[in-house]
């Protein structure tokens, strides 16, 4: 298994051109969105829906009437959504479908959709992360850091550095060896969302809470499974 790493939206921008047909693809958005969606799954959400804008999203609602409209921009709910970005808004859709766009989350899933397979990761299901890729042993793995805007985002990287230590054995890449540098810095994970930028931005905004949600390392075993645009429960 060879781990490589992408680290941000101008590296995901290149992804639909790459051949990643022998490549899983492991998507990250920490902070917040692949960890409600993780969340949402969790609680028994039947499936989400990701997309890039929001008139994408109005407009498969129009064709799934009985789906919840969820997402953000700048951090805050979309106007005449059903939900934002916050775990825990996630946790209370049991048996429903999700439709839902984000800034750099959605977009980075969508963008790794030529890949062999792609699977949601976060904080909250990196061992069963773990232990899916083990099982499968693909010949490569690439980590995608959906980062902030247009930016890189420490709260991505960090995560995809814990699951580099979780593969022992695996050959890595540059980027796998720097973001398991930054996993090595920080032992405890509330402490690197708290120092990202979008952990603070979430803090100065009273959403101290979401973090420390995000943060919480393996407490699912669920892995998201994206096929044809739709995110379900990897089957055991």
């Amino acid at each position: 298994m060879h781990i490589d790493v992408v680290l941000n939206p101008a590296e995901i921008a290149q992804l639909p051109a790459r051949d990643l047909s022998a490549t899983t693809c492991v998507v990250f958005d920490v902070l917040r969105a692949t960890s409600s969606m993780i969340t949402a799954l969790a609680h028994g959400a039947v499936e989400i829906h990701p997309v890039c804008s929001i008139d994408e999203a109005h407009m498969l609602k129009a064709r799934l009437p009985d789906a919840l409209l969820g997402g953000e921009r700048h951090g805050d709910m979309i106007p005449g959504f059903d939900l934002g970005n916050s775990p825990h808004e996630y946790a209370a859709a049991e048996d429903r479908r999700i439709i839902t766009t984000t800034t750099n989350g959605t977009v980075a899933l969508r963008a790794s959709a030529g890949a062999q397979r792609v699977l949601v990761g976060a904080l909250l299901n990196l061992g069963a992360v773990a232990a899916a890729l083990l099982a499968s042993a693909p010949p490569n793995v690439l980590l995608v850091c959906a980062g902030t805007f247009d930016m890189f985002a420490l709260e991505d990287a960090y995560a995809a550095g814990r699951l580099v230590t979780e593969l022992a054995g695996a050959s890595l890449g540059d980027a796998a060896r720097a973001v398991a540098a930054v996993a090595a810095r920080y032992p405890n994970a509330l402490d690197a969302l708290l120092l990202a930028r979008n952990g603070q931005a979430l803090v100065a905004t009273s959403r101290t809470a979401d973090v420390e949600w995000c943060a919480q390392v393996s407490r699912y075993t669920v892995v998201g499974l994206m096929e044809a645009a739709v995110i379900r429960p990897l089957p055991a």
